[in-house]
C-alpha cells in the first residue's frame, strides 16, 4: 500500500512533507504492539492518527476504545480504566468492566493524558510492564492483551521536569513519538483541508457541493488557525450554511476569522470587520502594496552589503515600468537563490511568513 493510499484509506488529509512523512512512519509502526505517543496541538488530528495506527494493525478486528483523560473526573478515572467490583465504593451497585478489559486484544487510546493524575500514572505503568491489574474492591488479578497509544497537546518533557507527570511512565510510553505539526506551519494542506470538508459537508446534508472562489482560499491558506484542523472545519461548515448562493467568497468568512491575524508574523497591519467585500478586497491590495515595497527595500539592502548594488552617486535610467506582480515574482526568485533554495531564511530576508511565501510561490508558479 502506498502513503496515497493508506492516507484515503484512513481519511489522513494532507499534502506537504511533513503529514507524509507521519504516515510513512505511521505505516511502519502500526504492525507492532510497540507504545506511540502521539503529540500536538488541539485540533490538529492526533486521534485520526491512533485510528489509523489501529486500522492497520494485527488488532483491527478488535476494539478501539478511546478515553480523554481530561473529561473524566478525577475520582472516578481510576474505575473508568480498571473497573470495580460491586460495594467497592459509594454508587458501585454492581460490577464493572474497565476500559482495559473492554479493549482487551485491542488498541486503548487515552488521549490529553497529560491530565492523568499521579496515582493513576502509577498504576498504568504497572498494566504497562505486567498486562495485568486489579479491579477497584477485588483480590483477582485480570489479565490483558492491550496495545497503548497516548496523546498530549502539553509538552511532555516539560511536564516530567515540572514533577507533574511520572519520568519512567514518560519514557515508556514514548517508544515512538509522533508530532503532528500545526496547520499554521503546513498551509498548503489547507486547500485539500477544505476542499474535503466542503465535499464532505454537501454529501452528509445532502445539497450541492459550494463552490469557492481564489481569493476564499487565499484568505485561508494566510489565517494562522490557532485551533488547527477543527477550527478550519468549523469555519468551512459555517460558512456554507451562511451562505445564500452557493459560491463561497471573501466576505463568508469576515466575520468567523479575524483578517488581521491573517499572516501571524506581528505586522499588525489592521484589517477592519463588517466591511463590504469591495473594501475588503481594496484593504488587501494596499497591504500587498506596502508589503512589496518592503520586500524591495530589504532586497535592495542586502543586495548592497554582499557588494552587488550600483556604486553610489551613480544614477539609473528607468526605461520602463515594470509590474509589481513581476517585480515581487522577482524578488522571491533572487532571494530563494540568495539562500540556495532555503524557504524559511528566504522568508526572513523578505519579511514574509513562511506560509506566505509558500503561497506566492504557488501564485507566480515558481519551480525550485
Amino acid at each position: 500500500m502506498t502513503v496515497d493510499q493508506f492516507q484515503k484509506r484512513f481519511g489522513i488529509i494532507g499534502k506537504s512533507k511533513e503529514i507524509k512523512d507521519l504516515v510513512d512512519i505511521v505505516m511502519q509502526v502500526a504492525q507492532s504492539d510497540i507504545s506511540v505517543l502521539i503529540s500536538g496541538e488541539s485540533g490538529v488530528g492526533k486521534e485520526i492518527f491512533a485510528r489509523a495506527i489501529h486500522g492497520f494493525s494485527r488488532r483491527a478486528t478488535k476494539q478501539l476504545v478511546s478515553v480523554n483523560c481530561g473529561a473524566i473526573p478525577e475520582g472516578i478515572l481510576e474505575s473508568e480504566l480498571f473497573g470495580h467490583q460491586k460495594g467497592s465504593f459509594t454508587g458501585a451497585t454492581d460490577d464493572r468492566k474497565g476500559y482495559f478489559e473492554i479493549a482487551d486484544g485491542g488498541t486503548l487510546f487515552l488521549d490529553e493524558i497529560a491530565e492523568m493524575p499521579l496515582t493513576t500514572q502509577v498504576k498504568l505503568l504497572r498494566v504497562l510492564e505486567t498486562k495485568e491489574f486489579m479491579r477497584i474492591g477485588s483480590e483477582r488479578v485480570t489479565k490483558v492483551d492491550v496495545r497503548i497509544i497516548a496523546a498530549s497537546n502539553k509538552d511532555l518533557q516539560r511536564e516530567v521536569d515540572s514533577k507533574k507527570f511520572r519520568n519512567d511512565l514518560f519514557f515508556r510510553l514514548k517508544a515512538v513519538s509522533l508530532h503532528i505539526p500545526p496547520l499554521r506551519s503546513r498551509p498548503e494542506d489547507i486547500v485539500a483541508l477544505t476542499n474535503h470538508f466542503l465535499q464532505h459537508y454537501s454529501n452528509t446534508n445532502n445539497i450541492p457541493e459550494p463552490k469557492i472562489t481564489g481569493s476564499a482560499y487565499d484568505i485561508l491558506s494566510s489565517y494562522s488557525w490557532p485551533g488547527n484542523i477543527r477550527e478550519l472545519k468549523n469555519t468551512i461548515e459555517t460558512a456554507i450554511a451562511l451562505n445564500k448562493n452557493g459560491v463561497i467568497d471573501v466576505r463568508d468568512f469576515s466575520n468567523l476569522i479575524s483578517v488581521s491575524d491573517r499572516y501571524g508574523d506581528n505586522r499588525n497591519l489592521p484589517m477592519p470587520m463588517n466591511k463590504s467585500a469591495e473594501t475588503l478586497d481594496r484593504e488587501m491590495i494596499y497591504r500587498a502594496l506596502i508589503e512589496i515595497k518592503k520586500d524591495l527595500m530589504d532586497l535592495k539592502s542586502v543586495a548592497y552589503r554582499y557588494g552587488n548594488e550600483v556604486p553610489h552617486g551613480q544614477e539609473t535610467k528607468v526605461d520602463e515600468i515594470v509590474p509589481i506582480e513581476k517585480l515581487e515574482k522577482n524578488a522571491i526568485i533572487n532571494a530563494l537563490n540568495f539562500t540556495r533554495g532555503n524557504k524559511r531564511k528566504a522568508a526572513k530576508l523578505l519579511k514574509i511568513s513562511e506560509r506566505t511565501l509558500y503561497r506566492k510561490i504557488k501564485e507566480y508558479d515558481i519551480q525550485y
